[in-house]
């Protein structure tokens, strides 16, 4: 699959934002203008004029119509909800090539506001991703106690974590130790039954 640069930006910000909301990160990570400032720049997102208290609540509750579509039970529901979501902000695909990235296609009208902004540039990326029969990679982290989604943009899909670093470490040191935990059982069992 092919994935170009300003959609893997895209996917990159759409899993930024899911990963903000309270039921995964434990808080609201977009609780005030400040906090989505800081998400705009964190993400690098182009062609944004500025943010309003307004823009807080927009983009909280696309952040929610983004997550059905992530974890939609089917494509075709998902590909009916990016159809919803990417209409409902009229959006206007447009060349451009600034920040030196080379021509690529922005789906939002200039000036937008945030979250239309956000909502035809993801909306359309999560497109792309449907379109190439590529669902399967949005994912959740497979550890038992994280909430965090990711895109595997693995080429053979494998990846099963948020983070090797964090999730799928602690999940590979404790699956060692239980491992060893076995062993050891098995051989105290086997002790045991060799002493009777």
């Amino acid at each position: 699959m092919l994935i170009t640069h300003d959609t893997e930006c895209a996917l990159g910000i759409l899993v930024e934002l899911l990963n903000t909301a309270p039921e995964v990160a434990g808080a609201e990570q977009l609780s005030d203008v400040a906090a989505v400032d800081a998400f705009v720049l964190r993400c690098d997102i182009s062609d944004v004029a500025g943010t309003g208290s307004a823009d807080v609540a927009a983009v909280r509750e696309l952040r929610g119509q983004l997550r059905e579509i992530f974890t939609a039970p089917s494509t075709e529901v998902a590909a009916g909800l990016v159809n919803t979501l990417v209409a409902a902000v009229n959006a206007t695909p447009r060349l451009t090539d600034h920040d030196g990235h080379g021509w690529h296609m922005h789906y939002f009208a200039p000036h937008a506001a945030l979250a239309d902004h956000l909502a035809a540039e993801l909306g359309m990326a999560l497109g792309l991703i449907l379109m190439a029969g590529e669902r399967e990679r949005l994912r959740r982290c497979e550890a038992p106690d994280c909430a965090r989604v990711f895109v595997d943009l693995s080429r053979n899909r494998s990846r099963r974590y948020c983070d090797s670093r964090t999730c799928g470490n602690r999940m590979h040191v404790a699956a060692y130790r239980a491992r060893q935990r076995a062993g050891a059982d098995a051989e105290e069992a086997a002790g045991v039954v060799v002493g009777a």
